[in-house]
C-alpha cells in the first residue's frame, strides 16, 4: 500500500477525494433545488478498514421519489478472492468516488445514473473510471439525442476517440444478457484510465471532472422539461416493469455493487441505487403498435444518437 511518505501518488489522491467531496454537494444541491421540495439527507458511515463515506438520499420529493448522491474514500486490503475477481494488480488499495442514481416519480422523467471514481492499488498503479446514462421509461428520440451530444462534446474536448469508444463500452456494459436488451438509451463508460498508460493524470482528472459538471446539467434539465408531462394508471404500471428491469442489472451485473459487496461496504449507501418500488409481471410483452412497444424497440446496441446538426429541445 502506497504510505504517506510517497510525495507522488499521495498528495493527488488527497486532491480528487477532496474534489470528489465538493462535487456530491454541489450536485445534490443542483438537484434539490430542480425538485424543488425535499432534500437529500446525510448519513455518515465508516468502512470497516479504513475511511468511510456520506450517503445522501432524496425521498418522496416533487419529481425524485427517490435517489442518492453518494460519496466515498475508503481503503484496505481485499481478500484474495475479490482481488482477483476485480483484477486489482495488488489486495491493497485506495478507493474515492460519487455514484449516483435517481429514481423520478412521473414514468415520464427517465431514471439516471452516473459515476466517477479513482482508485490505487498497493503497487502505485492508480486509474480512474466512470460514467453515465440514461434510462427513459417512455424514450424520446430528441431528448436521448440532446442527452449524447452533450456527452459528445465533452468528450471531444479531452480526446476526440472518447465518445464512441467509451459508447460503444456503455453499449455492451449496460445490457441485460438474460434479458437481450440495454438498459435504456446508453451514454458512456470507462475503466481503469490509467495513470501514465492512458494519460497525464491531470488530463484524466480533467475529464472526469467534465464528466461529473455534464450530468448534474444534463439531467436537470430533464427532470424540468419532463416533471409535468400528464400521465396515468397505464404509465405507471410500465413504470414498474422497467424499473424492474433495472434492479435486475444492479443486483446482478453491476460492477459497483460486486465491488462494495465483496469488500464488506456499507450495504445501505451500496443498495440505494435500487428503486422504491418495482413489478415482475409473468412473460408481459407491450402490444404491438404501443409506446411501450416502441420504446422496446430502442433497447439494442449500436443506435447512432448522433445526427449531423445540433439537437434543440425547444
Amino acid at each position: 500500500m502506497t504510505t504517506d511518505t510517497d510525495t507522488t501518488l499521495v498528495p493527488f489522491r488527497q486532491t480528487v477525494e477532496q474534489w470528489m467531496r465538493h462535487f456530491q454537494k454541489w450536485l445534490y444541491t443542483t438537484l434539490e433545488t430542480t425538485d424543488g421540495s425535499a432534500t437529500f439527507q446525510p448519513d455518515y458511515w465508516q468502512h470497516h478498514s479504513g475511511g468511510g463515506g456520506e450517503t445522501r438520499v432524496i425521498q418522496n420529493g416533487n419529481i425524485l421519489e427517490k435517489g442518492g448522491v453518494n460519496f466515498s474514500a475508503v481503503w484496505g486490503r481485499m481478500d484474495e478472492r475479490a482481488a482477483k475477481q476485480l483484477l486489482m494488480p495488488d489486495p491493497n488499495y485506495f478507493a474515492t468516488g460519487v455514484s449516483v442514481v435517481q429514481h423520478p416519480r412521473s414514468p415520464r422523467v427517465p431514471i439516471s445514473h452516473m459515476n466517477v471514481r479513482y482508485f490505487e492499488a498497493g503497487n502505485g498503479e492508480a486509474w480512474f473510471g466512470g460514467g453515465l446514462d440514461l434510462t427513459p421509461i417512455y424514450v424520446d428520440v430528441k431528448q436521448a439525442r440532446w442527452f449524447h451530444e452533450q456527452i459528445a462534446e465533452v468528450c471531444q474536448r479531452h480526446n476526440p476517440t472518447y465518445y464512441q469508444r467509451f459508447k460503444d463500452w456503455a453499449d455492451e456494459y449496460f445490457f441485460l444478457t438474460h434479458r437481450q436488451e440495454t438498459r435504456g438509451v446508453g451514454g458512456i463508460f470507462f475503466d481503469r484510465l490509467t495513470v501514465g498508460k492512458d494519460g497525464d493524470r491531470d488530463e484524466l482528472f480533467a475529464f472526469v471532472q467534465d464528466v461529473g459538471e455534464v450530468y448534474g446539467r444534463t439531467y436537470s434539465e430533464l427532470m424540468r422539461r419532463n416533471a409535468e408531462l400528464p400521465y396515468g394508471d397505464d404509465e405507471v404500471k410500465w413504470q414498474m416493469i422497467r424499473r424492474s428491469r433495472y434492479a435486475e442489472f444492479n443486483l446482478a451485473i453491476d460492477r459497483g455493487t460486486k465491488f462494495g459487496l465483496e469488500t464488506s461496504g456499507r450495504t445501505e449507501s451500496i443498495l440505494m441505487s435500487l428503486p422504491p418500488r418495482c413489478e415482475w409481471h409473468y412473460n408481459m410483452q407491450p402490444a404491438p403498435g404501443t409506446p411501450e412497444a416502441e420504446t422496446q424497440q430502442w433497447l439494442k446496441k449500436g443506435v447512432n444518437w448522433l445526427d449531423n446538426s445540433p439537437t434543440s429541445l425547444d
